[in-house]
């Protein structure tokens, strides 16, 4: 395992009276990918520029590496940060934009082309050094922004939402290349969104945050599968929340009454007692639709179809089922007939998760 990089140890930071960080504590692993992810105003951004170095650390500490840089300035931190909205000089062309931080910092004209060349080599844009920003396309002018902080060889890359202007399917083009040239460069890297699609694509690792804090941090599939909250599971893709009570508990093996049947669920580690009140996290496209209930078959429910929408790779119907409304995906809807009507449902034991904040 690759060593702690980026060390960030119960942060605070306030504007006014409102706590836009409250005691954040997290670890970032020397080459990794982490991805700070959550809705407006949850605190990602500020923290992300706490680390840059435009706010000032108001409690606890960031350290990169063994060096403490809560008094540091921010030109002198190695963590550059690339923007939202670019920042492209509109007076310079590419070139000039590229090499400005060189430039600022002093480096000889022959250092300052051997990192030109290597920039634009990893980024593929040496066609478009002599033209000016207002000549680029969205995309283009993200792999510039981009290149001018690798340029500058950071030891943390600092991302801001950097796709946000871009349309749905250039940005999937490019996150692909950005994870790409990331693992190829091994650079700590640090990226903000409210896209959980951008963060489970992209990340080592997804610190969902709200109101201020880190509320789970952990792999993509983790954060996903194994949501340790109500908030993360409904943020982070589409959930099926289900109250329920613990009927029966052995090891490795769960019983909840649901309210209009019961749910067997396979877990391992520490299991609710019977009597205890849980919530229950079912995925969509974990949940199968059967043609007839077969002999042994569990966790079958009856539903009645409300609504479906088809959407490409699948169709996503709304479900009534256990006095409730569950949402279903079903994939390779061409070999599949639309349902509606009287439905059955099964639930798989072993895609059902226990939400341990219940």
């Amino acid at each position: 395992m690759e060593p702690v990089h980026l060390r960030i140890i119960d942060v605070s930071k306030s504007f006014g009276k409102v706590k836009a960080l409250k005691n954040v504590s997290l670890d970032i692993l020397k080459g990794s990918f982490t991805t700070f992810l959550g809705p407006s105003g949850c605190g990602k951004t500020t923290l992300l520029r706490t680390i840059a170095g435009f706010y000032d650390v108001e409690k606890g500490e960031i350290f990169i590496g063994d060096q403490l840089i809560n008094d540091v300035p921010s030109h002198l931190r190695n963590a550059i940060m690339v923007f939202q909205d670019y920042a492209l000089f509109p007076h310079m062309n590419i070139r000039e934009n590229i090499i400005y931080g060189l430039k600022i910092k002093k480096f000889s004209e022959e250092k300052i082309e051997r990192r030109l060349a290597k920039t634009v080599q990893y980024l593929g844009v040496k066609e478009l050094l002599n033209r000016s920003p207002s000549q680029l396309s969205g995309g283009q002018q993200q792999r510039i922004a981009l290149a001018r902080a690798l340029v500058m060889e950071p030891e943390v890359l600092l991302l801001d939402e950097p796709l946000s202007n871009l349309d749905a399917r250039l940005r999937i083009n490019i996150r692909a290349e950005l994870r790409q040239l990331q693992k190829r460069l091994g650079i700590t890297t640090i990226y903000v969104t409210h896209d959980q699609a951008e963060a489970l694509a992209l990340s080592d690792q997804v610190a969902v945050m709200n109101e201020g804090e880190i509320v789970q941090c952990g792999s993509p599939w983790e954060i996903y599968f194994r949501p340790r909250s109500a908030f993360v599971a409904s943020f982070v893709g589409t959930a099926n929340l289900l109250e329920g009570k613990v009927v029966e508990s052995i090891p490795g093996s769960v019983l909840v009454d649901v309210g209009q049947g019961y749910l067997r669920l396979e877990e391992k580690g520490d299991l609710p007692p019977a009597g205890a009140k849980v919530i229950l996290c079912i995925r969509p496209e974990t949940i199968e639709i059967l043609d007839q209930t077969l002999e042994g078959t569990s966790n079958i429910l009856r539903g009645r179809v409300r609504n479906y929408i088809f959407e490409g790779s699948h169709f996503r119907y709304w479900v009534e089922a256990a006095g409730r409304e569950l949402v279903v995906d079903v994939f390779d809807p061409a070999e599949k007939e639309i349902r509606e009507d009287s439905i059955l449902l099964r639930l798989p034991p072993n895609k059902i998760h226990i939400i341990p904040e219940a």
